[in-house]
């Protein structure tokens, strides 16, 4: 008897709705599909749909493209009239005319399926399958449970199809449902929308689609998997030709065009779809890191991943294609790919006060996770991957800040015997002294502070760093550029406060209070912000954080703004130009020197070598020009060992070992011979005359980053400073002084700008959908092409 009268009440739907298709829509329809639908329906006006992101190089060409879905834009004008025809007389060839439901046929889907029926009956049309596809290709492409009740055959999901296809049908012309229709369908292979179909299977566009093309491509919609042309080819064909007498029938194609178009082979591109990898992977060897740190560069900024892999933006980035290609030659004569167990990696930065863009990012590693040589699955340029240090680069930080305190100047005699024993700071009796020894012999002693830069005496420059202060010293690497370097514990990775060994639960700004051996270079680095310590020296002692963006673009063409760090007077230009006249000796007189004049070097420039006590990391950093370079050679295998020089670098026992002079600095001179070639030298700015004899500089601005803004604020006044506090997007805590400049001296009554967190990290939104279907693509060329 329920059955009974259930078939009553839907014949009498029927009847009111072959009278009035809305009386549906406003009765049985609305009692069965929840609010929440016209929600949805609202999205799907103008298809706002996962598209490629493209990324770049500076000069536009792309180096790889980022997506979930292999979807590429689509207008209605795009698509070939073929196209158009065989989509419509196959799925639906009332389309023209009805108004987004079959009500015939949904009405007897119902009584089929409430008489007891077995699998849902009723054809769609197309505007539900639109509603259908992007439900679960969009809205719920990432949850399976969602994506399985919207196949599910029930008569709630097919009446929810059909409200919302009523909806769409209201404020939808025709021409865009059937764009964005053919725009979010699936095909095979990761394959979503008929134009990366015509690329990936014909190698074409979907305004050039041939019948049979088209015919091919209409017939998959149906059921992808079944109608796969390379895994099913027989049924493919035959799929194709029903297509094509569908033309026929619906007098879209004439029967001896019919004829020789069934004819034709399925046409498809040999060995499978052209699809690219939709990862930073799929770059050339010398893209890949630099791909994969703009990506993360654009998530710390508030990108989500699945903006950026879905978001269709064009992502111009900083990367210099000739300085980069050079480099990554340099590195993989060095040290070829795939050699066992050693890694060089190679970064180059353009200082500046406004911006320090990065130019290059390699490795002779290639950026990749698969079984073969030679392949890094994480970023070893960018990352704290360095775990063995830089050696005594570092000395770079103890000068700086002796230098600022007034302790020393560049001509000032250093004591340097041979070796020595210091007592660590906070030491109790039973702390041992820390011994240190000059690596060989013949240093003088004393030995002046230039003189020392570029020999790198031990001795001389751990008793400086005992007098300066372990707090002066980390702050000045904390703000000459190693900003994630100290944030990593001592092993390179992020602190884990319930290890009980502090190598583990402290970051290094905190463990390295108390261990004389942080100027040595010891210490876990990224050799990205390395590179990034020299381009602060050479922009007169400003800060900025090492940019690989140079613009985001949305489909439309907009500019999408992104977070960006500012930049910041970390020490006065002062110092940063007498402290690079003192590394200006090290290719000349110095550790690299006999590297050099074998390189027939004659630039001038900056430097410092660095070489870990077990040699299993090795150093250059410097810069000439107007680039800022750190070139890093160090065990990366299950087995370290000690580094011994090439051809090829390799490890083993050698005796000595490698050095940063010695292995770490050829391939900085082989690659900007080439990149300087035929350019005017650029001179160093001279040592500050204040800063070549021990002299007080003037107070130090108080350094309050990291704390709350009041406490800064107070901290600051009270020291002299007027403050001027700006807010700043940020995920720390809010209230948190993320920033300031000056920093270092400055006379008292200077104006100090604090960057306070809003605690807030803004999530770039997607431009609003345009009705009629997707924009044209932005992009210089379609990926899979």
């Amino acid at each position: 008897m329920l059955r009974l009268l259930c078939l009553c009440g839907l014949a009498g739907v029927l009847v009111a709705g072959l009278m009035s298709p809305t009386a549906i829509v406003a009765g049985l329809l609305s009692n069965r599909v929840s609010n929440a639908t016209a929600t949805v329906s609202a999205g799907l006006v103008g298809g706002a749909m996962p598209l490629v992101t493209t990324i770049t190089d500076r000069d536009g060409t792309p180096i790889a493209y980022l997506f979930d879905q292999y979807r590429l834009p689509l207008t209605y004008h795009e698509i070939s009239p073929a196209m158009i025809a065989a989509i419509v007389s196959v799925e639906d060839r009332r389309f023209y005319q009805d108004q987004g439901v079959d009500w015939q046929a949904t009405v007897r889907a119902a009584l089929h399926d409430v008489s007891g029926g077995g699998v849902l009956q009723g054809a769609s049309t197309i505007t539900e399958q639109y509603v259908k596809n992007y439900l679960i290709n969009v809205v719920d492409r990432n949850d399976k449970a969602a994506q399985e009740q919207e196949q599910a055959d029930t008569v709630s999901r097919k009446l929810r199809e059909a409200k919302m296809g009523v909806q769409v049908s209201r404020v939808m012309p025709k021409n865009a449902v059937l764009t964005d229709y053919l725009d979010v369908v699936e095909f095979t292979g990761n394959i979503y929308g008929v134009t990366a179909a015509a690329h990936a299977y014909f190698d074409t566009t979907p305004d050039r689609l041939t019948v049979p093309q088209a015919a091919l491509l209409a017939g998959m919609v149906n059921n992808p998997t079944l109608y796969d042309p390379y895994a099913h080819p027989a049924q493919a064909l035959a799929r194709r030709n029903v297509v094509i007498d569908a033309m026929v029938s619906d007098k879209a194609l004439s029967a001896p065009d019919a004829a020789t178009a069934k004819a034709a082979p399925l046409g498809i591109l040999p060995g499978g779809p052209q699809v690219p990898s939709g990862t930073c992977v799929s770059a050339a060897p010398d893209a890949g890191f630099f791909c994969q740190y703009a990506v993360s560069y654009l998530e710390q900024a508030g990108f989500s991943a699945d903006q950026i892999d879905g978001g269709g933006y064009v992502i111009k980035t900083t990367m210099d294609p000739t300085i980069s290609q050079t480099v990554k030659a340099a590195v993989d004569t060095n040290v070829p790919t795939a050699q066992s167990g050693v890694a060089n990696t190679f970064a180059v930065i353009a200082p500046g006060k406004g911006a320090h863009d990065v130019l290059a990012m390699v490795a002779n590693r290639d950026y990749g996770s698969g079984a073969a040589p030679g392949e890094a699955a994480t970023n070893i340029v960018a990352d704290v991957s360095n775990v063995f240090g830089a050696g005594s680069s570092f000395k770079i930080f103890t000068t700086a800040a002796a230098l600022e305190q007034g302790k020393v100047g560049l001509d000032t005699q250093l004591p340097d015997p041979s070796n020595s024993c210091f007592t660590p700071p906070n030491a109790n009796r039973y702390t041992p002294c820390y011994r240190v020894r000059n690596d060989g012999l013949g240093y003088p002693n004393p030995i002046s502070l230039r003189d020392a830069l570029a020999t790198s005496p031990n001795v001389a420059f751990v008793g400086l760093e005992r007098q300066v202060g372990m707090p002066a010293v980390l702050q000045m690497a904390q703000r000459l550029g190693l900003r994630h370097t100290l944030a990593a514990n001592d092993a390179g990775g992020m602190p884990n406060p319930q290890a009980a060994d502090s190598r583990y639960s402290e970051p290094q700004s905190r463990y390295f209070q108390n261990y004389l051996s942080f100027t040595l270079g010891d210490s876990p680095v990224s050799p990205l912000e390395m590179a990034n310590v020299s381009a602060t020296l050479m922009s007169d002692g400003v800060w900025c954080p090492p940019n690989p963006i140079l613009s985001v673009t949305d489909g439309q063409g907009a500019q999408v703004p992104v977070t960006r760090q500012p930049c910041q007077q970390v020490v006065a230009p002062a110092l940063a130009h007498t402290l690079m006249a003192g590394l200006s000796q090290d290719t000349v007189s110095g550790t690299s020197a006999a590297a050099a004049h074998s390189a027939g070097w004659s630039h001038p420039g900056i430097g410092k070598t660095g070489t870990t006590e077990q040699s299993e990391g090795v150093a250059f950093v410097g810069g000439v020009d107007h680039y800022a370079v750190s070139s890093m050679v160090f065990a990366d295998g299950r087995q370290p060992q000690e580094l011994c020089p090439g051809p090829p670098v390799h490890l083993g026992s050698c005796g000595n070992g490698a050095f940063g002079g010695t292995v770490a600095a050829p391939p900085y001179f082989h690659a900007f011979n080439t990149i300087l070639a035929g350019q005017p030298d650029v001179p160093l700015p001279p040592p500050d005359p204040a800063y070549l004899q021990a002299n007080p500089h003037g107070p130090i601005v108080p350094y309050v980053i990291g704390q709350p803004a009041d406490a800064a604020t107070q901290t600051l006044q009270q020291a002299g400073y007027p403050v001027t506090t700006i807010p700043l997007d940020s995920a720390a805590p809010a209230g948190q002084v993320v920033g300031q400049t000056p920093q270092g001296t400055g006379t008292t009554g200077t104006t100090v700008t604090v960057y306070v967190s809003t605690g807030v990290l803004p999530t770039p939104q997607r431009p609003p959908p345009i009705a009629g279907g997707a924009p044209a693509s932005t992009s210089p060329s379609a990926p899979g092409g």
